[in-house]
C-alpha cells in the first residue's frame, strides 16, 4: 500500500493526482487525469479509467473495473465481498461503465461466485445511500434514488427508473423505461414500459408514458407498448395465453420485446391496479377528482 503522494512516473505517463492522505496499492491502474481524494482507498487488481474521481472516505475493492469519466463520491463502497454466507472468498468482479455518477454512501458488491459480475452499464446515476448486490446488472442510464436497494441477481433494463426507498427482492427482473414508485416493494418482475404504484407490493400502475415520450419513442410505438400491455393486462388472459396470444409479433418489435420479457419471467408479473378488487365505497386514485 502507497500512502504518500504518486508522481507521474510511478502510474506511467499519465497524470494523476492522488491526496496524501490516501492510500492506493502499487497493483492498482490509474488512467490519466485520475483524481483520488482524502482517505479514500484503492486496493489491488483495480482498474480506474481516463478522467474519474474518487471522492473522500470513498473505497474501491478488489477486482473492480472504473470506467472512463465516472464521479464516485464521499463514502461510497465499490467492489466490497459479496454479502452472501456462500461466499468464502473467491475471485469475482464489479464492473462500472464509462460516466457513471455513485453518490455519497452508494454501495456495490463484487459477484458472489467465482469470476461472477456484479455490472453497471454507462451513463447510470445511483444517488445517496442507494445499493446494488452481488450479481446484479443494471443497464444504461438507469437512475436509482436515494435509499433504494436491489438484492442479489436483480436485472435491471436500460433506462429504468427506481424511486426512492424502493427494495427489490433477489433474482427480479425489471424491463427497459420501467418506472418503480417510491416506497414500494418488489418481489415479482415489471415488465418494460411500466410503471408500479407508490408505496405498493407489486402493483402496477400503468404505462410509463412520459417516460417513453422522453426517450424519443413515437406515437406509434407507444401505441404498439399499449397493445402488448391490453393483452397481458385486460385480455382476461393468464401470462402464458398473453404470451401465445403476442407470438406472432415481429421479431425486434416493441410487442415482441414485451412478449419476450413476460416468457422469460420465472418469479411472474406483478398485477394491474385495474384488476385489484375495491372495497364498497372506496376510490382508486385513479378515480379521484383532480386537485
Amino acid at each position: 500500500m502507497k500512502r504518500e503522494a504518486c508522481s507521474r512516473d510511478e502510474w506511467g505517463s499519465q497524470e494523476v493526482n492522488i491526496h496524501p492522505t490516501a492510500i492506493v496499492d502499487r497493483g492498482a491502474q490509474l488512467g490519466r487525469d485520475v483524481s483520488i481524494g482524502p482517505f479514500s482507498v484503492v486496493e489491488a487488481d483495480v482498474e480506474i479509467g481516463d478522467g474519474s474521481s474518487i471522492g473522500p472516505r470513498a473505497s474501491i475493492g478488489r477486482y473492480t473495473r472504473l470506467g472512463r469519466d465516472c464521479r464516485v463520491h464521499a463514502g461510497a463502497i465499490i467492489g466490497d465481498t459479496p454479502q452472501d454466507l456462500g461466499f468464502r472468498g473467491q475471485r469475482s468482479f464489479t464492473r462500472i461503465g464509462d460516466r457513471c455518477t455513485l453518490r455519497e454512501y452508494v454501495t456495490i458488491h463484487r459477484g458472489a461466485t467465482e469470476d461472477s459480475v456484479t455490472e453497471i452499464g454507462d451513463d447510470c446515476f445511483l444517488m445517496a445511500m442507494s445499493h446494488v448486490g452481488h450479481n446484479a446488472r443494471l443497464g444504461q442510464r438507469v437512475i436509482m434514488a436515494n435509499g433504494s436497494m436491489l438484492a442479489g441477481h436483480v436485472t435491471v433494463g436500460d433506462r429504468a427508473f427506481i424511486s426512492g426507498l424502493v427494495a427489490v427482492h433477489q433474482f427480479v427482473r425489471i424491463g427497459r423505461l420501467a418506472m418503480v414508485g417510491g416506497g414500494s416493494m418488489l418481489t415479482k418482475d415489471v415488465p418494460p414500459f411500466c410503471m408500479t404504484r407508490t408505496g405498493a407490493l407489486n402493483m402496477i400502475q400503468g404505462l410509463n408514458v412520459v417516460g417513453m415520450r422522453r426517450a424519443g419513442m413515437t406515437q406509434a410505438q407507444r401505441a404498439e407498448v399499449k397493445a402488448a400491455f391490453d393483452v397481458t393486462y385486460r385480455s382476461g388472459l393468464n401470462m402464458q395465453q398473453a404470451v401465445d396470444r403476442m407470438a406472432d409479433a415481429a421479431a425486434g418489435s416493441l410487442m415482441a420485446e414485451f412478449r419476450n420479457f413476460l416468457a422469460a419471467s420465472k418469479r411472474g408479473i406483478g398485477p394491474w391496479v385495474g384488476t385489484r378488487p375495491k372495497r364498497i365505497g372506496s376510490a382508486t386514485d385513479d378515480e379521484l377528482p383532480a386537485e
